[in-house]
Parts: C-alpha cells; sequence; structure tokens
C-alpha cells in the first residue's frame, strides 16, 4: 500500500517524505514550558493513520508536553519509515505524547483522540490506507481501562458495531527520522494541501457530526 501513498501525496502536491525534509529531530526537540507546568511527566501512544496529524492534532492541546512521531505495535527494532510503508513490519504510524497530568488527563487524551480519526475504517484513514496506518491506542495495564471507558463512550455515538479501533497492548515506541517530527508546523502550506486532498475534515464531520474541540 506504501506506492498508494505516496501517489497520492505527490499527487497532492506535498512530497513524499524524504530524508531532504528540515525539520527538528525527535532526540533534539526541545519540549515546551508552559505555565503553570508541574513537572510531573506521562506518556500516552496513539496511533490514527499518518502521525503528521496525529502529531498536529496533539501538540497544541494545553498540558500537552511533546508529541513525537514514530512507530508502534510491529516486531523490528529500530524502524525505518521506507520499512515500515511497506507493511512488512508490523509497526504502525503512531505519536508519543508526553503530558503533564496535573493540567490534562490521559481520558482527556484518549477522548481527544477518537474525534480525530475515522474509527469505523479498520484499514487505515482517509487517504492513506494499508497496514501502517490502521488506528489503535496503546494502553499500558494502568491505562487500559481508562481508554476502554473512553471508547465505549465514543462508540455509543456512532454505534458500537461501527467502531473498529481497538485498544492494544503498550508496545515500545521508535521515534521516526527527524524529517516526519513537526511536519505540520514546519510545512504548514504542503500540509494544508494534503488535508485537504485527503478529504480529512469532510470525512470527521460525516463521522462525528461536528470536527474535534
Amino acid at each position: 500500500m506504501a506506492s498508494r501513498h505516496f501517489a497520492l501525496v505527490v499527487a497532492a502536491l506535498v512530497a513524499a517524505c524524504s530524508p531532504g525534509e528540515p525539520a527538528q529531530s525527535a532526540a533534539s526537540a526541545a519540549p515546551s514550558v508552559q505555565a503553570n507546568d508541574s513537572g510531573r511527566r506521562e506518556v500516552a501512544v496513539f496511533a490514527g493513520g499518518c502521525f503528521w496529524s496525529v502529531e498536529a492534532n496533539f501538540e497544541a492541546m494545553p498540558g500537552v508536553i511533546s508529541a513525537v512521531s514514530g512507530f508502534s505495535g510491529g516486531r523490528v527494532a529500530n524502524p525505518t519509515y521506507e520499512q515500515v510503508v511497506r507493511g512488512n513490519t508490523g509497526h504502525l504510524e503512531s505519536v508519543q505524547v508526553t503530558f503533564d497530568p496535573a493540567r490534562i488527563s490521559y481520558r482527556q487524551l484518549v477522548d481527544r483522540f477518537w474525534r480525530t480519526i475515522d474509527p469505523t475504517d479498520p484499514d487505515g484513514q482517509f487517504c492513506d490506507q494499508g497496514a501502517p496506518y490502521i488506528t489503535a491506542v496503546f494502553a499500558t495495564a494502568a491505562q487500559k481501562p481508562i481508554a476502554e471507558t473512553s471508547r465505549r463512550a465514543a462508540a455509543q455515538v456512532i454505534g458500537p458495531s461501527r467502531f473498529k479501533t481497538p485498544i492494544r497492548d503498550a508496545a515500545r515506541f521508535w521515534p521516526a527520522e527527524a524529517y516526519h517530527q513537526d511536519f505540520a508546523r514546519s510545512n504548514p502550506g504542503r500540509y494544508e494541501g494534503y488535508t485537504r486532498f485527503c478529504g480529512r475534515a469532510a470525512r470527521l464531520r460525516a463521522v462525528w457530526g461536528s470536527p474535534p474541540r
């Protein structure tokens, strides 16, 4: 499915992810310092299709310290983007969200996540289809009951039988290459073209009835 993804992105005049993209690396990215920061840190991991969009949806939320694009759930150590999009690693494009639990709860993050994806699609998201773009919430043992409660509440809105996104056990998260980090912020015009071409906003309205708050 990788070839379809590349072709669609190029058709949208958004260059396919390539090592030449100027962006800050996950390792060197400085975490944001926010007013009323308690200094406490917890981590959540979400797979919601293209990680550019998942990252952009979370990083502006009050209480979120950082959102890093990467891969989770697969069997290959330290995977590259090229390996993952070929669909042979078992990894999903994912985002690791570091947050201050004194300012935003894990439940609030999961509730927000549902509204930014189409959980009725078991095969990918929007114009990104195939194994790497399947959705999931990766939850620790402590997070899983919270995520399951949130999932049940969200499923009631659109119908439990239509809701396909699972809660999966937490797995190791591997950061993606530097050129993927903060893509929406570093390449706003190209990212806007990508999202418009993929019809994200229209599909989210069709599923949820209103854009995420």
